[in-house]
């Protein structure tokens, strides 16, 4: 299952990349850091919350979701409006 996830991600970041350059934008080296922590902090929280209900810990896993995803949403929310405000001023 985590290899079709991984699939997924990588053509969404591919189809990402395609249309920024199709859009001729550019995002900063900041923004690539801190939404790509921000994506990698989501797909390490889905797997903990995925493996926390498979062995029966539901509280463990709805922590997971408050401890990291809470932070992942905050820092991709982060990286939108950075890219938003720059390209907006532009």
């Amino acid at each position: 299952m985590w290899f079709f996830i991984g699939i997924l991600i990588g053509a969404l970041v591919l189809g990402f990349i395609w249309w920024l350059k199709h859009k001729n934008l550019h995002l900063t080296w900041y923004e690539w850091l801190i939404g790509g922590v921000g994506l990698i902090l989501l797909v390490f929280t889905l797997q903990n919350f995925m493996g926390s209900f498979e062995e029966v810990e539901s509280k463990a896993a709805y922590m997971f979701l408050l401890v990291t995803g809470l932070p992942s949403l905050i820092l991709l929310a982060l990286t939108w409006q950075l890219a938003a405000r720059r390209l907006s001023k532009a």
